[in-house]
């Protein structure tokens, strides 16, 4: 299992492939989450991802927004093995390196709230709903 983080000119065209391959699996297959997933951030984004024999297995992008660094599109396709854990486990560093940063946002689906909290997190908001799924805007500082 590799990790990697890379910006959107390093990838290489496989790498793209599978990062938009896995995010298709969860988001549109598995989540029916009916949006348009390339919305050019992608080019701003810092991509992190555990590559297991070629295969995005576990993913995130992080880029800066108004305010501030924003953590999305995190996914595992492989549930329940832990993969979520490395991923951010090495992420949340890599992220505040890149972009030198203190504090990282994230929209957490609600079931989400409690794994995100094992990382620092925090709830900032009330629910509100986006793509037709209850999520919370959390901070990590």
């Amino acid at each position: 299992m590799n990790f990697k983080a890379k910006e959107f000119n390093k990838l290489t065209t496989g790498e793209l492939y599978e990062i938009l391959k896995s995010r298709s699996e969860i988001f549109i297959l598995e989540q029916k989450i009916n949006c348009q997933d390339m919305d050019d951030k992608d080019y701003i984004s810092l991509h992190c991802f555990l590559e297991d024999n070629g295969r995005v297995v576990a993913y995130l992008r992080a880029f800066s927004d108004a305010g501030g660094v924003k953590i999305g599109r995190v996914l595992s396709i492989r549930h329940k093995k832990g993969l979520g854990r490395q991923l951010m486990e090495k992420s949340i560093p890599e992220i505040k390196k890149h972009f030198n940063c203190r504090k990282i946002h994230i929209n957490s689906q609600k079931h989400a709230v409690g794994f995100y909290e094992k990382f620092g997190f925090k709830t900032i908001s009330d629910e509100f709903l986006e793509e037709g799924i209850i999520h919370v805007a959390m901070e990590l500082c």
